[in-house]
């Protein structure tokens, strides 16, 4: 049998479920925790996973931290890859605090990031705060997203306050509301202290509110990430992801590893 150099993979090997979208994708969105990549990981991470990488956090208050020309290369880099690239919401939090929202605009802008995320982690934000902030950004041509949940440890979910977040949210324009779960995964949010989901509460929300695909749920581990996906379907919207683990939850997405193997059998 004569192999030529231009041969592909079967579909039905490189996407069992036949479900996955191109980019620029609408569903199954995963975002990337970057703390603190250096240029040559960065390139490695876009070269290696970009093509199943939607979107990059620069996590926390880290950005004002690296050199600006590097900092500046690695958005260049992100935009160029199809990939919406924003600072960590607990640095806009910061900039509350510190009464330089104005100047956290205007250099997010110059820099070229193309993204804002509106959070109230640390510190209490008025809704009306909420609301001018989400404006801003989208007059700003940034794609908007949210974040409901306090960062503390045994912090839970208020499920009223939450739905009614998530409806406000979008009404006002924020593209994904971000249901908060730490880096760590375990005793915030959804998740309980040893990260395992709290599949009533859960449920509550989702039968709350118009769309579930409104909400990106950050999942650091691989067994909320399977278990989020076995609830509700491979193209859900996952956060916090390790920049180690964006291709082996891509293979979980498509039912290429054992624990989802069942993803190419069915439909969502």
């Amino acid at each position: 049998m004569k192999v030529t150099s231009d041969l592909n993979w079967n579909p039905v090997l490189a996407d069992p479920t036949g479900q996955r979208q191109a980019k620029p994708r609408t569903l199954g969105k995963t975002m990337v925790m970057d703390k603190g990549l250096g240029l040559n990981a960065f390139e490695d991470l876009l070269s290696t996973s970009g093509e199943h990488l939607d979107m990059i956090k620069l996590g926390f208050g880290t950005s004002p931290l690296y050199p600006q020309n590097l900092l500046k290369k690695k958005i260049d880099m992100a935009r160029s890859s199809g990939i919406c690239i924003y600072p960590g919401g607990t640095f806009l939090e910061v900039a509350i605090a510190q009464n330089a929202v104005s100047s956290f605009f205007d250099m997010i802008i110059m820099l070229g990031f193309t993204g804002l995320e509106v959070s109230d982690g640390t510190i209490e934000v008025e809704r009306r705060l909420r609301n001018e902030l989400i404006l801003r950004g989208l007059e700003e041509g940034l794609q908007v997203v949210t974040e409901y949940g306090k960062k503390g440890w045994g912090s839970s979910i208020e499920l009223d306050e939450l739905i009614e977040t998530i409806t406000i949210d979008a009404q006002f324009g924020a593209e994904l509301i971000t249901i908060e779960a730490r880096e760590s995964g375990m005793g915030v949010g959804i998740f309980d202290k040893e990260g395992n989901c709290k599949d009533e509460e859960l449920q509550k929300v989702l039968s709350g509110i118009p769309n579930q695909h409104l909400l990106l749920w950050e999942a650091p581990l691989k067994n909320q990430q399977v278990h989020l996906m076995q609830l509700l379907g491979p193209n859900i919207h996952l956060g916090n992801i390790s920049t180690h683990d964006i291709i082996s939850l891509e293979a979980l997405r498509r039912g290429l590893r054992s624990d989802t193997l069942s993803f190419g059998t069915r439909k969502e």
